[in-house]
């Protein structure tokens, strides 16, 4: 039989594990242990379940109240069986029934455990929709996990218990990963699957180069420069359209950086693919012509 003690060690381990707060265990602890009162003794039972994480101690008490004849035996005791435990009862009154946790045994235990695992998940699931959702467009950066069916599977550098994959449509196929190698790619959105929330990367999206821009470039960090319009031809050639919100800043110099070294960055993460910077115009003349002049 598995102790009360035990199963404390088990949760100061997933405290642990799982980086949680150990009071929220100990709520997932007590909602595991309410499910086997219930599978024990019926869905109605009214219970009280106290943790001593200190003494190692778990108290249970099942409640009952007194009464004539009993009609639900989860919640209700008779008089003659509440008078062999003490004299003194009478019909109305609430008998407390003390539990060994031991007496639950092992299939009872496993279903608590199982609760326990399920909420965990659930938690994790809620951190990762939370903090991600508002990160789309966002360079992340991580190791390739293993390469499945063609698709790349991530494990990011944080939160690695996220399930994050680049598809094989989102990747540049010139490129050659191999399992166990960094990678960095651009959070695409985030897909809601039975088993939670996944992160879908890509390194094919002209967000990526976006993304790569945004992180070479400080006066795009500041907002200062804006990219309005990227296009891509994965492998072969990228094309930005930006713009200053400061006059005495020109977007295309500040794109390039000293002797080319900001855009260089950025050809170099795309394993060479050219780039065009043109100056994005709120007039579509003058900005077709801009777009469409040989750099």
């Amino acid at each position: 039989m598995v102790s009360s003690a035990e199963i404390l060690a088990a949760v100061r381990e997933l405290t642990n594990v799982k980086q949680l707060d150990r009071s929220e265990l100990h709520e997932l602890l007590q909602d595991g242990i309410y499910a086997a009162l219930a599978k024990k003794y019926g869905p109605t039972v009214q219970a009280e379940v106290s943790i001593d994480d200190g003494r190692g101690d778990i108290r249970i008490v099942v409640l009952k109240t007194v009464v004539d004849a009993v009609t639900d035996p989860a919640r209700e005791v008779s008089l003659e069986e509440a008078r062999f435990f003490d004299e003194e009862y009478q019909v109305g009154d609430q008998m407390e029934e003390p539990v060994d946790f031991a007496v639950f045994g092992r299939a009872a235990v496993q279903a608590a455990k199982q609760r326990i695992i399920q909420r965990v998940r659930e938690g994790e699931r809620t951190r990762i929709r939370d903090e991600f959702s508002s990160r789309v467009g966002e360079l992340l950066s991580g190791e390739v996990q293993q390469i499945e069916r063609g698709k790349l599977v991530i494990m990011l550098n944080k939160f690695r218990e996220a399930e994050a994959i680049i598809p094989y449509r989102e990747q540049n196929h010139r490129e050659h990963f191999h399992q166990g190698e960094p990678i960095r790619a651009v959070l695409k959105r985030v897909e809601e699957t039975p088993k939670g929330p996944r992160l879908i990367f890509s390194r094919a999206d002209p967000l990526f180069v976006k993304a790569l821009f945004k992180l070479e470039v400080p006066e795009i960090q500041q907002g200062i420069v804006e990219i309005r319009v990227a296009a891509r031809e994965v492998g072969s050639r990228s094309k930005i359209a930006v713009f200053s919100r400061d006059d005495s800043i020109d977007p295309v110099g500040a794109c390039v950086g000293l002797k080319g070294s900001r855009v260089q960055a950025v050809v170099n993460e795309l394993g060479g693919e050219r780039i065009d910077i043109v100056p994005w115009s709120s007039d579509p003349e003058r900005f077709a012509k801009l777009a469409l002049a040989p750099a």
